[in-house]
């Protein structure tokens, strides 16, 4: 069980407790003590809906303290700025998709903690979210198709989107931005993306 949803299920106990007391205090006519207990469970119950908030918005992220292999993706050509990438995710999960382009083209969302929170156990995230066909020459960027797909997995909340949202969050959030790489995909070839705590990389691997 993890830390936020420990820490969810104590502030919600702890709220039903202040409400008793608050209801208790209310009965024996002790109007301040009761106002003072209804406070405090609100902040209870407010600090629960936080914690509940941030463990359903980061489902999905991966944790990052050093490089870690995001994804292999292989490249095989179809055509002329046509080809294929499968893409296999560090969490098993297989895509093939047929983009038109000169290049693989991938990003990421990176969610940085301040040092409070990683006490919770939270530290710094990461999540693919997009892949697209990439073309060499500008001309081509703008005037030949597009092909951008999502790779990320589908959530009822992203974190990402409500730290950039939500000023409540900047005590908790130290950062959040987008990296981006992309691969030529004019020969077959195998790559690794890793993400690291400056970004994504892209490496090839060389067959034995």
């Amino acid at each position: 069980m993890s830390v936020l949803l420990l820490a969810l299920i104590a502030f919600v106990v702890l709220a039903l407790l202040l409400l008793r007391s608050a209801l208790r205090a209310w009965r024996a006519r002790q109007r301040v003590g009761a106002l003072v207990a209804l406070l405090a469970a609100s902040l209870c119950l407010a600090l629960g809906a936080l914690c509940g908030t941030i463990s359903i918005g980061i489902r999905g992220y991966s944790a990052l303290t050093q490089e870690v292999l995001a994804a292999t993706i292989r490249t095989d050509p179809l055509g002329l700025q046509h080809f294929r990438a499968t893409v296999t995710l560090a969490d098993g999960r297989l895509h093939m998709f047929d983009l038109a382009g000169d290049a693989v083209y991938v990003d990421a969302h990176i969610l940085k903690w301040r040092p409070i929170v990683n006490l919770l156990g939270l530290h710094t995230a990461y999540e693919l979210d997009r892949i697209s066909g990439r073309y060499r020459a500008l001309g081509d960027e703008q005037t030949h198709a597009r092909t951008v797909y999502s790779i990320a997995r589908a959530k009822p909340i992203d974190m990402f989107d409500l730290a950039r949202r939500y000023w409540l969050l900047s005590p908790l959030v130290d950062a959040e931005y987008g990296s981006a790489t992309f691969i030529n995909a004019g020969e077959p070839a195998t790559y690794e993306v890793r993400v690291s705590t400056t970004g994504l990389l892209v490496r090839r691997i060389l067959p034995r």
